[in-house]
Formats: C-alpha cells, structure tokens, sequence
C-alpha cells in the first residue's frame, strides 16, 4: 500500500467512523411507521391516519419520501436500530466519495478540507429521509462542477436522478438551485465573451447558438427536472411543497434545526471553521473568483446562517471552493519550505507499515461498530430522552381517552404506542401554524389552555417535567399516573 492510498483510506474510514454512531431521532419513528404502512398496505398514503387532530386530512410528504420510508423501514425491520445506523455512515461515507471527486490540489489539501467538511455536516447525520438529500446534493455538486470545468458531460443524469431524488425527500429543491447557480454562471461566462468580442449586442442567431451550448444545456437540463419532479405519486402538486413547507412561522421560530446555529455549541464549531477557512482562502487566493464559486459560498453560507439544518449543504459546497483556492496557496507554501520533492520508489518495508496502520483503523472502526451495532447499546441511548417508561405503564394499565403529547416524542409514539392517535409529532406540513401554535399555549399553561384540551376530549397528558403544564396540572383535576426523570403522564 502507498503512502497515497493510506491517508486516501484513513481520509474516508475516518469520515465512516465519525457517522457510524446512533442515528435514530425522535422523527426516525413516524418515518418507520409510515414506512412500515407502505409495506403492508403496498401503497403511499395520502391522508394522515396517525394523529386525531388532522386524521383524514391530506397529507403530501409520504409522496415525496415514500422510497426512503420504505427503505428505513426494511432496515430496521431486518437489522433492528444497528442497522440505521450502519447506512448512516455508509451515506455520508458515499456523499462524500463524490465531494473528493470534485475537490482540487494535492493529497494533504483535499484530505484535511474533506475532514473538516464531515465534521462541519455531522450536525445533519441521522436515520432520516433527508439523507437522500445529503447524497443527491454531493452527486450533482460531482456532475456540475465536472460540467462547468468541461471535465465531463453527465448533465443528462440530472433529470433521471431528479426522479428518484423527488420520491426520497422533499429536498429535490436543492437541485434546482445547484442548476440555477451553474446556470447564471454559464450565462455571465457568455455575455463576457460577446463583450470581449465587441459589446453586448445580441442577435438571435447569438441566442441560438448560445442555447446550443454549455448554457442551453443546463437550462434543458432543469426544465427536463421540472417534469421528473411530477413523476411522484401526487404528480406536479409536489413542485410546490417545499415552498409551503419552509414559509410554516412556527418551524422557523421554534424548531431547534430550522433556527439559526446556536455558536455557542460545540457541535457548530467545525461549521465556524469551514466558513472561515474558506472566506480566508478566497481573500488570499490569486485565482479568478468565478460566479458559481461565489455563488456556492454565499447562498449556502446564507442557508447556513438562517437554519442549522442547511449547515450540512454548505459542508458539501464549501470544500469545493475551498480547496480550489487553498491548493495554490499550499503550493507555494510548501515550496518555500522546500517540502516538494519529486516521485521516490517506496521501501517494501513502508508498503507493509502502511498496510498495519490501516488495518489498526479499521480495528479501531471495528471496535466502535460492535458497540454501536448492539441492541441493547441502541436502547440505552434511547431511554435518554424518550418516554419509554411511560409507554410501558400505558400498554399494561390502557388508561382510557385521548392523549396530548410531546411534540418530540409524537413521533415515538406513532411507532410505539399506535393504538393511541397524538395531538402533534414532527410532520410540520401537516399542523401547519394553527394547530403548532395552539400546542404552543397549551404546555405553556397560557389562558384557555383547559378549554383547549376539553375540545379535543383530551384525558391523557404525556408531557416531559419541564413545561408549564406539567406543573400546573398538579393543581387542577387531573391524576398523576406515572413520573419518571424523563416524563410526567397525567389522567382524567
């Protein structure tokens, strides 16, 4: 093994080893029911059949995740939580094979921008259907930039992978930008050129010839996406529903993954070190800053600032630009250094030595993934920050009436406890403000809250301790039934 193919192998076994952790999270749970439905019933629901609040009323997202639900489903129904997590790091661990094929400069450039880009999107990494948004980001960022350097021609995958990227996740929009960027790249490109050849004036033939090229190209490209998104079980309605989904008040004000980061959590600081980092790299750099570059930079620098969830798309953007001006400069630093040195045949004895470290990596990974793989460690780590306690004491007592719930925890229970519909889980699209916002009052204890719970003929309360309404109800007419660390559940 060379020393090439050591740091190349340590580079992605330990971007593996980074995502190979507990993926599941409180929205994991519905996304397994919904998938388990679609096994069973072998079709995509259409109307909500979980909650009491919205059952019957039309539900949109199955038909933009049914693939991923489905997929989600089959692997914990065979592997158990062990095996969500395993497709996690193999997810991230392939997005970021087609970053690296897109990155610039030598070994050591392209391996510590990779490292540090992993590290930044890590705040992004769970069994979810949005990592077929994380995947499909890294392939056409692959295909674009391959495009716009003229490395390569695959723009005619775009509208095929649209197709299988509009029934994984909702994220299919991210696509339309990355075209639109490149897009307004090749279209400034152009118009440079016809100014540089005597000013801007344009005939038609100019027009022509230009939507024969580069630019006609990528402009056929999208449209031919506009028609691949329709092909879903909902047909063209899904154009529209992440524009929906993103203009809902209380995600973006409430929502802990749809606010800005939080800069004073840890887990951010990779996010700080990218963003500068690359601000650094276009400030010193002596190339030519293009527009798709800037463009990159600056709308999901933006997307970043304004929810945390997109920090993991600028994580796949950034080490594009990035290492695209940090090459030059490393370049030159190592010259001056004297670091550079021409090509030398390898001692056997190294070859060996560097096959001994990988494998001790690999031990290492080894090492982790029995843990992480294990049930009983899963189930641990769940019982942290889920009612599972409560859930027990209500299948063995099956306490009467509807129930309100934990907004963090409705997803749980859909999967957990179906036979008790929630008030509210985490398919934002669904609620919608009213409903978002009522729930808002209700565990803030604010006035009307109890008229609020006899509308809906509510006689169970699951709540974590901390909310208003947990306190209150000790002094009003309800019956603590079972407390724990984690929740309080209340009867009437």
């Amino acid at each position: 093994m060379s020393f090439r193919q050591l740091i190349i192998a340590v580079t992605f076994l330990s971007v593996f080893a980074m995502a190979l952790r507990v993926s599941v999270d409180t929205d994991t749970w519905w996304h397994l029911r919904t998938g388990e439905l679609i096994a069973e019933e072998l079709t995509i629901p259409k109307t909500d059949s979980f909650s009491y609040t919205r059952a019957g009323e039309s539900w949109v997202y199955p038909s933009a995740a049914w693939l991923s639900e489905l997929k989600l489903f089959l692997l914990y129904d065979w592997f158990g939580p062990g095996g969500l997590n395993l497709w996690v790091a193999g997810a991230v661990t392939l997005a970021f094979v087609f970053i690296y094929l897109s990155l610039s400069g030598g070994l050591f450039v392209r391996a510590f921008t990779l490292v540090l880009a992993a590290a930044a999107s890590a705040v992004y990494w769970a069994a979810r259907p949005y990592m077929a948004s994380f995947i499909f980001t890294a392939v056409f960022l692959w295909i674009l930039e391959d495009f716009r350097w003229r490395r390569n021609n695959r723009q005619i995958w775009l509208p095929i992978l649209m197709i299988v990227w509009a029934n994984s996740h909702p994220g299919f929009a991210i696509g339309f930008i990355l075209v639109a960027i490149y897009s307004a790249d090749e279209l400034v490109r152009w118009l440079d050129g016809r100014w540089q050849r005597g000013g801007l004036k344009i005939k038609r033939s100019d027009v022509e010839k230009a939507l024969r090229g580069p630019l006609g190209a990528l402009i056929l490209a999208g449209l031919a996406m506009i028609v691949a998104v329709c092909l879903n079980p909902s047909g063209p309605a899904l154009l529209l529903y992440p524009f929906q989904t993103v203009s809902i008040g209380v995600l973006r004000d409430f929502i802990q993954e749809w606010q800005s980061p939080d800069f004073h959590q840890t887990n951010v600081m990779p996010f700080l070190a990218l963003l500068f980092a690359t601000i650094a790299a276009l400030s010193f750099s002596k190339q030519h800053i293009v527009l798709s570059d800037a463009l990159l930079v600056g709308v999901f620098g933006i997307m970043a600032l304004l929810a945390g969830r997109n920090i993991a798309l600028f994580a796949l953007a950034a080490p594009i630009v990035l290492s695209r001006h940090a090459a030059p400069i490393a370049d030159g630093a190592s010259k001056r250094l004297g670091l550079h040195q021409g090509k030398t045949k390898q001692a056997r004895w190294l070859g060996w030595l560097n096959i001994a470290i990988a494998a001790l990596v690999v031990l290492g990974i080894g090492i982790k993934a029995r843990q992480v793989l294990s049930l009983d460690f899963n189930q641990q780590a769940f019982s942290k920050g889920l009612p599972i306690g409560a859930i027990d004491f209500i299948q063995r007592e099956h306490p009467p009436g509807r129930m309100f719930n934990s907004y963090n925890w409705g997803g749980y229970l859909i999967w957990a406890l179906p036979e008790y519909p929630v008030y509210v889980d985490g398919r934002t699209d669904l609620y919608s403000d009213e409903l978002l916002t009522e729930w808002l009052g209700i565990v803030g204890a604010e006035p009307g809250w109890q008229e609020k719970l006899a509308a809906w003929d509510v006689r169970l309360i699951l709540l974590e301790p901390h909310w208003a309404l947990s306190k209150v109800l000790l002094y009003e007419d309800w019956q603590l039934l079972y407390v724990d660390e984690v929740s309080v559940l209340y009867g009437k």
